[in-house]
């Protein structure tokens, strides 16, 4: 992974210094990068966490832009790539990749993560390994949609769960 293990850490302290309910479920994965950093090595033979980014892009009336992928809407995720310094830059990257949409802006004060959530080992195409999201949102008017398999859709119609919870909670104080 191109984007440096320190900043992972540190991405993953400002999250958990906001959502300190959940530092319990998100330690491992912070002892796991620490170590990482520490030894700078991997020492879990393959186990590692699989980290992601992925921008959660919010339109004026609280709709979230989301890919239209084998029938369902889901959001935009990838592994940050070489050319990636940053996990916020690697999730920027992939929304003008996948969509063309570089009009985009955070909000005063957001951004950091949105939202970290992990999959068990199993779950997704990583194997023995958790996959560790890291969500940023990011705001853009309704009409930056050029043309692809990109809709706004309403939060409630995002498939996983602590993704959909936080969108609707952010979209209903927001607004």
């Amino acid at each position: 992974m191109p984007v440096e293990v320190g900043h992972v850490i540190r991405e993953l302290a400002h999250y958990l210094h906001v959502h300190p309910a959940e530092k319990m479920a998100l330690m491992p994965v912070y002892d796991a990068a620490r170590d990482h950093a520490q030894r700078r090595a991997c020492t879990h033979a393959g186990r590692c966490p699989a980290i992601t980014a992925g921008p959660i892009v919010m339109n004026e009336v609280g709709h979230i832009l989301a890919f239209q992928h084998e029938g369902r809407n889901v959001l935009f995720e990838a592994e940050p790539e070489d050319e990636d310094r940053s996990l916020s830059g690697a999730a920027l990257r992939l929304l003008e990749e996948t969509v063309g949409v570089r009009d985009v802006w955070t909000e005063p004060g957001s951004e950091g993560p949105f939202l970290v959530d992990v999959t068990p080992s199993g779950l997704h195409r990583y194997g023995p390994r958790i996959r560790v999201g890291f969500r940023y949102l990011y705001r853009a008017h309704s009409n930056v949609i050029a043309t692809g398999r990109a809709v706004w859709v309403h939060p409630s119609e995002i498939g996983i769960a602590p993704v959909r919870n936080r969108v609707l909670s952010h979209a209903t104080s927001a607004l």
